[in-house]
């Protein structure tokens, strides 16, 4: 199965510059285009990734001639530059761009929010070739959801049951990678009802390609993956929220009676306590089953901005 000419990776956090580092050190994919609406975010992901291959290099697991060539394949796009390319100065210049330089597969990694990824996934719909494979990196939301808003980005004349609405459709997967994208070994790939076997055999060869193990799951709220983990995290919030034991018992009777690399509090600081709460809401919203309800105390966290480690607040308090 041949490999993405041109890869669009679609925000530059933690997740677009793992996934795009991974496409270019591993997969050698001859461009990475890297795009992010705030520059000042490019740049940042761009430094993140600089300290990434120069440490890579003075662990021996990298050569630093590798490594030169992996950063030089990737380029930053950003809205500026991407209107200043294009005819018309609006809001979709940027997509304008990745398919005028020969995008032929995508992979979005914006926040997680449903009408965020749906605008994307419009114009990405409308501004690519019709072949390119469009893939998101969610964690959690509908990929079946997505591919319906990739076909309203063609225009009201296309129905999402004709023929013409169905491929369109059917170029849309999940291709969800782990945090840190360069370290964690596994991408789940998720195929939509829409997803095309074409499609889903493309994603898995790139997850391959980028030196993960791929496991399948269909598209249900959270996936195989946080349709387990975040109800685990969520519980053990609660179980901080009543008191039952403090922050440092419960992460260290996970640690040293379950065998966890690192307690369940611990791990939600390191992912980010708003995509913690942003998945625990989908599965809610997704299922209406009372089990899937956030935690009370993630949602004050989140409201006080508190996200955990990205913002600098690596503890959890104790409200109890």
């Amino acid at each position: 199965m041949a490999l993405p000419r041109v890869l669009s990776v679609i925000g530059a956090g933690q997740m677009g510059i793992g996934i795009a580092l991974v496409a270019s050190l591993r997969a050698k994919i001859p461009t990475v285009l890297l795009y992010d609406r705030d520059p000042s975010q490019i740049t940042k992901g761009l430094e993140f990734m600089d300290k990434l291959l120069a440490k890579d290099v003075s662990k021996g697991k990298t050569s630093e001639d590798d490594a030169k060539a992996a950063r030089g394949r990737i380029i930053s796009i950003t809205s500026s530059s991407a209107s200043s390319s294009t005819s018309n100065n609006d809001e979709f210049g940027w997509a304008r761009e990745l398919g005028e330089r020969g995008s032929d597969m995508v992979v979005e990694a914006a926040s997680e929010r449903l009408s965020i990824k749906e605008g994307i996934f419009r114009a990405l719909a409308k501004n690519l070739s019709k072949d390119a494979v469009l893939a998101s990196n969610t964690s959690s939301i509908s990929i079946t959801k997505l591919a319906g808003a990739a076909v309203e980005g063609l225009g009201s004349t296309i129905s999402k049951a004709n023929e013409e609405g169905k491929s369109c459709a059917g170029r849309v997967v999940g291709v969800h990678f782990f945090n840190p994208v360069p370290v964690m070994k596994l991408c789940e790939v998720i195929p939509g009802l829409q997803t095309s076997e074409v499609t889903l055999e493309r994603a898995k060869a790139f997850a391959v390609a980028c030196g993960k193990e791929v496991s399948t799951s269909k598209d249900v709220p959270g996936f195989v993956s946080n349709a387990l983990l975040m109800p685990f995290l969520n519980e053990a919030i609660m179980c901080l929220e009543s008191g039952t034991a403090t922050r440092d018992d419960i992460d260290k009777t996970l640690r040293l009676g379950m065998g966890h690399p690192m307690g369940p509090l611990q791990l939600a600081d390191f992912i980010g306590l708003d995509t913690c709460l942003a998945i625990q809401e989908t599965l809610y919203e997704g299922t209406r089953d009372s089990k899937y309800r956030p935690s009370v105390l993630l949602g004050r966290m989140v409201d006080a901005g508190w996200l955990g480690k990205k913002s600098g607040v690596v503890e959890f308090i104790s409200f109890a």
